[in-house]
């Protein structure tokens, strides 16, 4: 193995290095080419190298490369929020601009917390209500109302309280015989409980993602899961917190997932294809009441970091978006998807062994998952012990291909699946390669076995 200085993921495995990139695909020191079928992680939306991006950030650092925020704004971070502020689901007319997913969703915490002490009831409100099998971040707060068991699992003794409500699973957890409506209406119920139980007037929030993203992957939302979530935390007045660091900026096909909901958050955190993965940033959008009552209030947020509405940073999450905008890309990742499941529903017919191990295909836009189970008619997973998901993203890396497999999403420990999130410019021939390698790298772990 060889000795390296970078503290690794992974510190006992030899990453091949990244040393250029064309298009969709990125080529290591070896000269090997790699589709990259998960964008990073969901992050590059435009490919890699994209030359109007680099544009932007050039001139951008040209002209300001930092400013910091205790004595000014700038052009671009005020660009940058009015163009998603305008945009955004009704209501949300602040941004607040961080590195990050993780740092977007502990801002949204953090904020959802002030409002409530600026009204004079920050003292009693201490619960954050979230779902199983969630993930929101891997700061040691955020990681502690997530419910990813193994990032939490080291870190169990420091994190803060947690309590949860079933997670939105329509594969694992909707009834036999039970419709979409009927049991989005069971879980309703289940968050109301949860409210009561807690005292309405104990509870901050109810945060989720609005699309599954890395833990049961890709699980999109029962019919009117969000319109009847959104009722029962306005019933008892708490604020409702989405998650689309994954789901948004584009992946669903929409600028923000929940818009195809056709609901509207108190606080929505977004990152990954926000930038598209030429720099670092998430993005908090703010609700006007939340504002107005922290402007009539202290006047302060309380909150903050050094590189927050970082110039270049946002300079160029502005050119992402713009191009995004201008090429029509939304409309395109919404029929694209469409175009994967077929060629993933089509191509699992003619693979005899895949038919008897993927258990669900499914997704919204350019966000889809394959799961893969032991048995199809029991919904049995793998046992954890075997690590499937591992074993297919290092076979797919052998084929070439760059997939995002995780594990944990049937019950926590066990259920592997692998997530797909290609970038938005993907074309036919190029989900065609994807399709017939990523069934060739599960049909090879499988008959490993």
């Amino acid at each position: 193995m060889n000795r390296s200085a970078v503290l690794q993921r992974d510190l006992r495995h030899d990453y091949p290095c990244a040393v250029a990139a064309d298009g969709n695909y990125i080529i290591d020191a070896e000269g090997k080419r790699y589709f990259d079928a998960s964008a990073g992680a969901a992050i590059s939306c435009l490919g890699h190298c994209n030359h109007e991006v680099i544009a932007a950030l050039q001139e951008q650092v040209e002209r300001l490369d930092f400013a910091h925020t205790a004595f000014f704004t700038n052009n671009a971070v005020e660009e940058l929020a009015t163009f998603l502020c305008s945009r955004a689901p009704q209501g949300l007319s602040h941004a607040y601009f961080s590195c990050g997913g993780s740092e977007a969703m502990e801002a949204a915490f953090k904020i959802a917390h002030q409002y409530f002490q600026e009204k004079g009831e920050g003292n009693q409100r201490r619960w954050i209500i979230t779902r199983e099998r969630s993930y929101h971040g891997n700061t040691l707060g955020s990681l502690s109302f997530a419910s990813n068991n193994e990032r939490r699992k080291p870190y169990q003794a420091i994190l803060l309280q947690q309590t949860t409500v079933s997670a939105c699973d329509t594969y694992r957890g909707r009834g036999k015989g039970e419709s979409d409506e009927e049991y989005s209406e069971r879980l309703a119920r289940e968050l109301d409980d949860k409210i009561k139980k807690l005292g309405a007037e104990n509870v901050i929030a109810f945060a989720a993602e609005t699309i599954s993203g890395s833990t049961i992957g890709a699980m999109p939302p029962s019919a009117n899961y969000w319109k009847r979530m959104r009722e029962v935390c306005e019933q008892n007045s708490i604020l409702l917190i989405l998650d689309e660091v994954m789901c948004g900026a584009g992946r669903s096909g929409y600028l923000f997932a929940c818009s195809e909901d056709e609901i509207a958050p108190d606080i929505l955190a977004m990152s990954k294809g926000l930038g598209g993965g030429v720099q670092p940033i998430g993005a908090t959008l703010v609700s006007e009441k939340i504002v107005d009552t922290l402007t009539n209030g202290s006047g302060i947020l309380r909150h903050g970091h050094s590189f927050m509405s970082h110039p270049v940073i946002c300079a160029t999450a502005l050119a992402v978006q713009k191009i995004i905008e201008q090429q029509n890309l939304l409309e395109k990742v919404r029929r694209d998807g469409a175009m994967l499941q077929q060629k993933l529903e089509n191509a699992l017919q003619q693979r005899s062994i895949l038919k008897k191990h993927i258990g669900d295909l499914r997704g919204r836009g350019l966000l889809r998952a394959v799961e893969i189970v032991e048995n199809i008619e029991e919904k049995k997973s793998f046992p954890a012990k075997l690590a499937i998901y591992k074993r297919v993203r290092s076979q797919a890396m052998a084929n070439g291909l760059i997939c995002y497999p995780s594990s944990g999403n049937a019950d926590g420990e066990s259920g592997d699946h692998v997530l797909l999130a290609p970038p938005f410019t993907i074309s036919e021939q190029e989900m065609n390669l994807l399709v017939e390698t990523l069934y060739d790298s599960i049909q090879q772990v499988l008959l490993e076995l």
